[in-house]
């Protein structure tokens, strides 16, 4: 079975070992029926569906004021605060992440992530390479997101739903967003060879090819009628015009459903939930980043709960250089309380719900802070490591995965590449890494990471590796 991109009209194929059927484009014309769906996921598939939620950290947070502290660092590298205890022995954090801390046994971190590039976009963490720039070795079209490509090779769930949702809210400095938009460079990696079948639905945001919800933003999202109302004005629209594609007509159809309008309808979740979330926080327009918006973590939650697979999310703007608003030790004890309680009330809620055996989370920005602060009180741009949270979806939690130097700017041990995440979280959706190829736009089968990387070891065990 091939697939043909609305925008290239190019054939390409999807290549299995484990499974026994290749299901076609999201809801491109090929797209198989929804019985035919449902007779193929039911077959010897009982248990929930795996999904993935990916929060992106806009500008880069810095590793010493979260998990990788050095409280014996001279104070220019140690910075202002101290640190805590965590529920796992022997570990600390920074004191400002107390909710984190407490929990620590239900995530993992990573403190010796390599691979990212010094530069301000969310590609990076969305796709695991970097694009844009001769050099590069992009192909045709461009690299997929990692949600692009879960839909191409798995599709939507059973029931039809969308396999791949953005829920960041709308960023002012474009690379932030999920739209293949590089910093410092005219080239945009979008669609990706997966093509526009397969771009993420779009809350809010700039994504003009697939549906938005066109003057229906998040605060308004509670007000049920709003939507319906605008979906219908949509849908009349769209009926006259030649122009809609299939993918849009199955995303209005899903929408007056009523089915994807519940999950956005925050009105129809318990206010203690929303509480335990937390408030939303502005953060300064200067970073062009996102707000620290609980609210759209707890979208995520309500997105995954019903039946999406892939959820990316964008919360705050971390590009502390101290150029901006304040030092790091203001910004650090402005900041990190809000995204620790939201970070903390979300991981919580999926486990109360019995989601996060099947969800996984990574927390990360486009690269980490500078040991030492600058001289105006802040931390640059730090590409040699970073610290990334993971957690759920069978991923082995309580653990610190690689060591950092006495000052936090290099690995000592446990280097960890950044497709050796996207190979561990593949691995958690049932996707092997080893076998599964997608043709790009020139007939080239792609592996879905690069360099034979593989699942990391420590998380999903040695059934996770290649097996030589």
């Amino acid at each position: 079975m091939t697939l043909t991109s609305h925008t290239h009209q190019k054939r390409r194929s999807t290549r299995f070992a484990r499974r026994g059927f290749v299901r076609a484009g999201v809801f491109g014309s090929t797209a198989l029926t929804l019985p035919t769906l449902l007779a193929a996921d039911q077959a010897g598939k009982a248990d929930r569906q795996h999904s993935v939620v990916m929060i992106y950290l806009p500008g880069g947070p810095t590793q010493h004021e979260t998990f990788d502290p050095k409280p014996y660092a001279p104070p220019d590298i140690r910075g202002s605060y101290g640190t805590i205890n965590t529920a796992v022995p022997g570990v600390h954090f920074c004191e400002l992440l107390p909710r984190l801390a407490a929990i620590s046994d239900r995530f993992s971190v990573v403190r010796t992530l390599t691979g990212m590039a010094n530069r301000h976009e969310s590609f990076q963490c969305y796709t695991g390479r970097p694009g844009g720039r001769a050099g590069d070795g992009e192909p045709a079209g461009g690299w997929p997101t990692f949600g692009s490509t879960v839909s191409t090779v798995l599709g939507p769930q059973a029931d039809g739903m969308l396999p791949y949702v953005d829920a960041a809210p709308k960023m002012s400095y474009r690379p932030y967003n999920n739209r293949g938009i590089h910093d410092a460079s005219t080239d945009v990696s979008w669609p990706g060879y997966t093509g526009s079948d397969h771009i993420p639905f779009t809350l809010e945001g700039e994504v003009a090819a697939d549906l938005i919800l066109n003057g229906v933003d998040v605060s308004r999202l509670s007000d049920r009628r709003q939507i319906l109302k605008r979906l219908a004005q949509l849908q009349r629209t769209a009926d006259q015009s030649d122009g809609i594609n299939a993918f849009q007509r199955q995303a209005f159809g899903l929408l007056t459903s009523s089915r994807l309008a519940d999950a956005l309808d925050l009105e129809k979740e318990d206010p203690a939930v929303v509480q335990e979330y937390g408030d939303v926080q502005k953060t300064d327009p200067s970073f062009g980043g996102a707000p620290q918006s609980p609210r759209h973590f707890l979208l995520a939650r309500r997105l995954i709960e019903a039946g999406v697979r892939v959820v990316t999310v964008a919360f705050g703007a971390w590009d502390w250089h101290a150029n901006r608003e304040g030092s790091i030790e203001y910004l650090s004890k402005r900041y990190l309380p809000r995204f620790d309680q939201a970070l903390s009330a979300f991981l919580l809620d999926l486990e109360k719900r019995s989601l996060l055996e099947t969800t996984s989370v990574v927390v990360w920005g486009e690269f980490g802070r500078t040991p030492r602060i600058n001289a105006k009180g802040g931390r640059d741009h730090w590409p040699s490591t970073q610290s990334v949270l993971l957690a759920g979806g069978g991923m082995k939690a309580g653990q610190i995965i690689g060591t950092t130097d006495a000052q936090g700017g290099k690995p000592i041990d446990r280097p960890v590449h950044v497709q050796e995440v996207f190979a561990t979280l593949y691995h958690t959706l049932g996707i092997d890494v080893n076998a599964v190829k997608i043709d790009d736009l020139n007939g080239r089968p792609r592996y879905l990471v690069d360099e034979n990387r593989q699942p990391i070891a420590e998380l999903v065990g040695q059934d996770g590796l290649q097996k030589t």
